[in-house]
């Protein structure tokens, strides 16, 4: 038995710098093309042995800056850190119950993925807790059982998901980029959103690769990047809340290079030239009760690190 007795991992947030998204499969799902960017707004996951629970099952608790997204947070077996950890537990002969500990700072059902980074990190810290030796290529298998969004919070940076979003392919990115995130009241159930989507576009052509979007990150041109920006989910989101317009809006006017839905929503992502110019986005989108508050990143950065 291992004798380490907690593990914490930090694990980062994501925005969706690209997120094509075609006609719903066979399966339910959608054909995506999204590429992900993780930026430095990070939640922390802590989690320690638990002897007095069966193996594999978790006691959740949660805290952070904001008791109205705390809230949000189910604390049940139907949180996906949960689920990670019973799932490795089926791999790992020396698993125990465990105690899962959520310093949340990313927004809960903000559309910038905060659920499944929680999964992620769950996935290396209790492999770590229970010494299990699992490969990061099979992490990342499980993650992908998990969910769409699970498996890139594992490898951070930048990356291109396919097929459901899982097929993960690093993409090169020189430099650092710097972003605005307006954070929303309430949260978007992203399977009301593609549901959305659904009756928007029952003609969606099969989603392709943004070539431009690629080279300026290659090139670390924000500019370019601004301008390519793209979620197809976007305008969704805008029917189910159309208030998100006007904080697009002050964006725009406040001089970002880019403004974007993040994932499906409801956070709004703006692209800035400079640390100098996110705080004074931020503080514009903030002066214009837009939206419920502003904070303030950079990316791309690491996946999940145990700390």
């Amino acid at each position: 038995m291992n004798a380490t007795t907690a593990v914490t991992v930090r694990v980062p947030a994501k925005v969706n710098l690209q997120l094509a998204v075609g006609p719903a499969r066979d399966d339910g799902y959608h054909g995506l093309v999204n590429v992900f960017h993780a930026v430095s707004l990070f939640d922390e996951v802590t989690v320690s042995a638990a002897p007095d629970l069966r193996p594999g099952t978790a006691a959740l608790s949660v805290d952070g800056d904001r008791p109205d997204h705390v809230a949000r947070v189910p604390l049940d077996d139907g949180n996906l850190a949960a689920r990670a950890a019973a799932l490795l537990a089926r791999e790992t002969p020396t698993a125990t119950g465990v105690r899962i500990h959520l310093s949340k700072a990313i927004p809960v059902a903000g559309g910038m993925a905060g659920g499944s980074a929680d999964a992620a990190a769950a996935l290396v810290a209790c492999n770590t807790l229970w010494g299990g030796g699992v490969s990061r290529t099979r992490l990342l298998e499980l993650a992908a059982d998990l969910g769409s969004d699970v498996p890139f919070p594992l490898l951070g940076r930048t990356a291109v998901g396919t097929g459901r979003g899982e097929r993960l392919a690093p993409v090169p990115v020189r430099g650092t980029f710097h972003w605005v995130f307006a954070l929303a009241e309430g949260g978007l159930s992203t399977a009301e959103v593609f549901a959305e989507y659904d009756r928007l576009r029952p003609d969606a052509p099969q989603p392709r690769l943004d070539e431009e979007l690629v080279a300026a990150l290659a090139a670390g041109d924000a500019l370019r990047l601004g301008a390519a920006l793209g979620n197809d989910l976007q305008r969704a989101a805008l029917s189910l809340r159309p208030g998100l317009g006007a904080v697009l809006d002050v964006g725009r006017d406040a001089g970002a290079l880019g403004a974007i839905v993040s994932g499906s929503g409801p956070t709004c992502a703006f692209l800035v030239g400079s640390p100098d110019r996110a705080r004074e986005l931020a503080a514009a989108l903030r002066d214009s009760k837009e939206c419920a508050d502003a904070v303030i990143a950079h990316g791309p950065v690491p996946g999940a690190t145990v700390v």
